[in-house]
C-alpha cells in the first residue's frame, strides 16, 4: 500500500468518525430518526470498506467503527419504537449475522427478547452456529466447509474468546430459553449438545437443573394447594350432598346456590329486627318507621341526657372554682394595701424647731 492510498484511507476513517459523532449527538438530542438514517448510512459505508478489506493493521479501527455505528442505530430504532425491527436492519446493515459487533447483537437482542424471544432465537442460534471452539481456548469464525476461513465483512474479527461467546450463550440459554420461553429441556439438550469448555458446561447445567428443580416444587406445591381447596370445598358442601365429587355426575350449582342461601340466612336471622319496620296510623295519615330508626332515636336521646348532666356537674365545677379564685384575689388584694397605725401619733406634739440665735 503506497503513501497515497494510505492517506487517502486515513481522510476516509477520518471523514467516517464524524458522522458517527454526528449520529451520536442526534441520539442525544432524542433526534433519533436523524441518528438512525446517518447510522444506517455509515454502515453501508463501512460495509464497502470491510468487504474489500484483506485485514491488517486497521482491522481494530475498522470494528470500532462498525461497533459504535451499529450501537447508534439499535438505540435509535428503540427511541423510535421500532424495536421489532431491530435484528433485521442489522441484518440489513451487515453482510452476514457473525459480522454484527457482540456488543451490538446482544444490545439488540435484549430490547428486542421482550416483544419477539422467538425471532431472537432463530437469531441467536444463526450467530451461535457459525462459531468453532479451537484448542480449548477460543471461538474461531467457521466456513460452510467447517474450516477456519476469514469471512468478508467481519472487520477481520474472525475469533472470539471464550468469554465473549459465552456471553450469547447466556443470553440464549438462560434469558430466552430458560427464562422467557420456560423450555428447560430444550436449553439442558442444547448446553449438553454445544461446543464449550467441560467447566463452563457443567455450571450452565448445574444451574437449569436447579431451574428445573424449583419449577417442579412449585407445580407440585400448586397441585398440593389445589387438592386441598377441591377437598375443603367436598367437606363444606351442604347436608345431604354427596362428599365425593364424580366428574361424570356433577352437582346441581343451583341447587348448591340455593342451600348455600338458606344456611346462611339461617345464620343472620337474629339481625333482621333492625330492618323490620313498624307502622303508626294517625286518621289518614300512615307512618313507616323501621326499628333501626327507633333504636337511632333512642341513641341521640340517651346522648343528650348524658350530656345533659354533665353538664351540669361541669357547671358546678365551674362555680366552685370561681369562687375560690375570687377569694384569692380579695385575700390578696387586703394584704397587699393593709399597714399598722401607731396609736399615739394623735396625741404627741411635733417636735419644736431648733433655732441658731437662742442659747
Amino acid at each position: 500500500m503506497g503513501t497515497v492510498e494510505a492517506g487517502e484511507i486515513g481522510s476516509l476513517h477520518s471523514k467516517i468518525w464524524e458522522q458517527i459523532e454526528l449520529s451520536e449527538s442526534y441520539l442525544v438530542c432524542s433526534m433519533y430518526e436523524e441518528a438512525a438514517s446517518l447510522a444506517s448510512s455509515t454502515l453501508n459505508q463501512l460495509s464497502t470498506i470491510a468487504t474489500g478489506h484483506d485485514g491488517g493493521d486497521d482491522d481494530d479501527q475498522l470494528y470500532d467503527m462498525l461497533e459504535s455505528a451499529g450501537m447508534v442505530l439499535v438505540q435509535s430504532l428503540n427511541g423510535l419504537g421500532r424495536v421489532s425491527e431491530i435484528l433485521n436492519e442489522l441484518k440489513k446493515s451487515f453482510s452476514s449475522v457473525a459480522a454484527i459487533p457482540l456488543q451490538v447483537l446482544l444490545a439488540g437482542a435484549c430490547f428486542q427478547i421482550s416483544q419477539s424471544p422467538s425471532a431472537v432465537r432463530n437469531f441467536l442460534e444463526e450467530f451461535l452456529s457459525k462459531w468453532r471452539f479451537v484448542d480449548d481456548n477460543y471461538y474461531v469464525l467457521a466456513s460452510e466447509e467447517t474450516s477456519v476461513d476469514y469471512v468478508k465483512g467481519s472487520g477481520g474479527r474472525f475469533s472470539l474468546s471464550v468469554d465473549d461467546y459465552l456471553d450469547v450463550v447466556e443470553v440464549y440459554v438462560m434469558k430466552i430459553l430458560a427464562n422467557t420461553l420456560s423450555d428447560l429441556d430444550l436449553a439442558i439438550h442444547w448446553v449438553e449438545k454445544a461446543e464449550l469448555p467441560e467447566d463452563r458446561r457443567q455450571e450452565l447445567l448445574r444451574r437449569l437443573h436447579s431451574l428445573h428443580s424449583a419449577k417442579a416444587t412449585t407445580s407440585s406445591r400448586g397441585s398440593s394447594a389445589l387438592m386441598a381447596d377441591n377437598s375443603k370445598k367436598q367437606r363444606n358442601l351442604p347436608n345431604g350432598s354427596p362428599q365425593v365429587l364424580d366428574n361424570n355426575y356433577p352437582l346441581n350449582d343451583e341447587k348448591i346456590r340455593k342451600q348455600a342461601v338458606l344456611r346462611f340466612s339461617k345464620g343472620v336471622t337474629p339481625y333482621n329486627w333492625w330492618y323490620r319496620s313498624l307502622n303508626l296510623k294517625l286518621g289518614s295519615i300512615q307512618i313507616v318507621v323501621s326499628n333501626g330508626k327507633i333504636a337511632f332515636g333512642c341513641l341521640i336521646v340517651l346522648i343528650y341526657w348524658i350530656l345533659r348532666r354533665k353538664r351540669a356537674s361541669l357547671k358546678g365545677i365551674v362555680q366552685r372554682q370561681a369562687l375560690n379564685i375570687k377569694k384569692a384575689v380579695v385575700d390578696l388584694w387586703q394584704l397587699a394595701f393593709s399597714y399598722q397605725v401607731n396609736p399615739l401619733a394623735a396625741v404627741q406634739s411635733p417636735p419644736a424647731p431648733f433655732r441658731g440665735g437662742q442659747r
